[in-house]
């Protein structure tokens, strides 16, 4: 086995242009936000798309933006039967999966002892969850071809405490732990696992929630004294998903100007 790694290793040519032509993708959580830019990148490499998100009528825009190597898929990644079908389907139109990222979120913030019951089981069932329903039922196929790239989506509050975000440091803590196992498990048979874990993100969602004097006293604790763009993600995703990262497995890339080395 060892012999064989090294020999392909060897024997490898980087694609320093980190091009996807050929390549199918999935993404979930594509239908606006960081998984819509990642779609627009990723088909603008040569990559065929597939978005998945539970609202499927919102990516009418982004598919016609994407063209025609694009499909939408409905998906509710906390229904491990609704996430087998949407992977089904893709596999039945692409015949194969090459990438994943894994998009799909959410956040609720209150004080520790403010937070609710449902609004702890939802960010614990959509952010952790459903990374593993997602992954694992990818996983299954890239597992099956020998080949695959994943990247799980996780935050800045996976690494570090934030005011006000026990659950949704929780869900992403426990990403990033559960990328790690998997990128252990699973690089010897073909397929790498690795996380993204940006800072506050000028989404249409971050800029209304980060605006004013709330989002310039952020802003004032980053070294970089910004936020991240959208397109920024994306770029690091097309690296994660291009051959060029074929060595890169179990890691956490933290996109955030610096916030988390203070």
């Amino acid at each position: 086995m060892s012999s064989l790694r090294s020999k392909v290793g060897k024997d490898m040519k980087i694609d320093s242009s980190f091009s996807l032509q050929n390549k199918v993708a999935v993404i979930t959580g594509g239908a606006s936000g960081i998984g819509g830019a990642i779609a627009k990148m990723f088909s603008d490499k040569g990559a065929s798309v597939a978005i998945l998100d539970i609202r499927v009528m919102d990516t009418q825009s982004l598919i016609e933006a994407v063209g025609d190597q694009a499909i939408s898929l409905s998906v509710d990644v906390t229904d491990p039967g609704s996430v087998a079908n949407a992977f089904g389907q893709v596999v039945q139109k692409f015949k194969k999966i090459d990438i994943l990222v894994h998009s799909a979120g959410v956040v609720a913030l209150d004080p520790a002892e403010k937070v609710n019951e449902d609004d702890w089981a939802k960010q614990i069932d959509v952010n952790l969850s459903g990374t593993f329903f997602v992954n694992q039922a990818c996983g299954k196929i890239m597992l099956e071809q020998g080949r695959g790239k994943i990247i799980n989506m996780a935050s800045q509050a996976g690494s570090i405490a934030l005011d006000q975000h026990a659950a949704y440091c929780a869900s992403k803590w426990g990403v990033i732990g559960l990328s790690k196992v998997l990128a252990s498990e699973w690089a010897p048979r073909g397929v790498t696992v690795n996380t993204i874990s940006p800072t506050v993100v000028m989404t249409e969602l971050g800029r209304k929630a980060w605006s004013g004097p709330k989002g310039n006293r952020m802003k004032k604790l980053i070294p970089t004294g910004r936020f991240a763009e959208p397109e920024e993600i994306a770029a690091a995703a097309v690296f994660l998903a291009s051959n060029a990262s074929d060595m890169i497995n179990g890691a956490d890339l933290i996109i955030d100007g610096g916030y988390t080395i203070q």
